[in-house]
């Protein structure tokens, strides 16, 4: 099924509202669901809107909350998401971080009490667009084996990054810290699609190619992610005074409560540091280095981190965003939630 832009925005941004979302946070939402659409990442896109439509009308998502923006020095802060739209509270807070970059040259903000945020590169692409560059980390629940573990303790724990270039282009990092996020399984089952066996393993510990057998996920590079992983909870749990590790709330346990999250937005306004103009004009260059980098056997170029959504982008565009018929169906059905994901196993079916 291929949607445009505009038809797909407007889908979610009503369903939320009928779920019991305020309008300025559907739209926050839904644009932010839609921009990790527009660019393949459909993991992280309209498929999650059933998900967030059964927690809002549960009460798990705050539809009135009191949004609160604390400055706790010169270039800190803390934005209090009161149990909100977490699309909608890590918007706004990356806002504020941007006017204080602008100001001082950094920010950082954390974002405390929120619930789940999406694609986290939606807001480095925010300071990227207001020529910062953007730095961005967020807890997830506990469903990532520890390097020599047999049991899960941290999240997926995703790391985004955004940088401006001097013609409108940006260098663009968002990775889960596993080797992939657990969106990546859920688009797989609903494709009733396999999986590679280096992704998870089942309830045995074992390698798994069946997402439907997933008991847990493995770390991107063994140590290497593993460390990763425990270094955003630190940031976006532990530095905010959240709950961590195996105590971060499931995502599919408990609907009705709030998840208390925690991100952390950092930026940086080049201009301190550099010539606004160079340091742009040097993100172009090195994006123009590595495409002219030899490619090795089997690729035809090398990209810059970020490229490939442009060309996702383009051509979406044209021929509208491919999402799966049973999403379109559910997006203008009257249905508000089936009552799927109110379960305690975030791996159940």
């Amino acid at each position: 099924m291929r949607v445009t832009k505009e038809k797909l925005t407007d889908l979610i941004k009503t369903k939320l509202q009928k779920a019991g979302l305020n309008e300025e946070h559907a739209e926050i939402a839904a644009d932010v669901l839609v921009f990790a659409d527009e660019r393949g990442i459909h993991s992280h896109g309209a498929m999650r809107v059933e998900y967030y439509a059964e927690r809002i009308a549960k009460g798990g998502i705050n539809t009135n909350p009191e949004f609160k923006f604390e400055k706790t020095g010169p270039c800190s802060a803390v934005f209090h998401a009161d149990g909100g739209n977490g699309h909608a509270a890590a918007k706004l807070a990356m806002a504020e971080a941007i006017n204080m970059a602008k100001e001082n040259g950094v920010a950082i903000v954390g974002v405390r009490d929120m619930s789940h945020s999406g694609a986290i590169s939606y807001f480095t692409h925010q300071a990227a667009e207001a020529d910062l560059i953007g730095f961005s980390v967020c807890q997830s629940d506990p469903m990532v084996v520890p390097f020599g573990g047999a049991e899960p303790y941290y999240g997926t724990n995703p790391i985004a990054f955004a940088a401006p270039s001097a013609d409108g282009r940006k260098i663009t990092l968002d990775m889960a810290t596993t080797v992939q996020a657990w969106g990546k399984i859920l688009h797989a089952r609903s494709k009733n699609e396999s999986i590679p066996d280096t992704w998870a393993v089942d309830e045995k510990g074992e390698p798994t190619t069946d997402p439907f057998k997933v008991s847990a996920l493995l770390p991107i590079s063994g140590p290497k992610g593993y460390g990763l992983g425990m270094m955003v909870d630190i940031l976006s749990g532990i530095l905010l005074g959240l709950p961590f590790g195996n105590k971060v709330s499931s995502m599919y346990e408990n609907l009705s409560e709030y998840r208390k999250l925690g991100q952390l937005h950092i930026v940086i306004n080049p201009a301190f540091f550099t010539g606004l103009m160079d340091f742009k004009q040097n993100i172009s260059n090195t994006m123009e280095d590595l495409n002219q980098i030899k490619p090795a056997t089997g690729f035809s170029k090398v990209l810059y981190p970020g490229q490939n959504n442009d060309v996702v982008i383009a051509e979406y565009k044209e021929n509208g965003i491919e999402i799966v018929d049973d999403i379109y169906e559910y997006l203008i059905s009257d249905t508000i939630h089936n009552n799927q994901y109110d379960h305690k196993n975030p791996f159940a079916e």
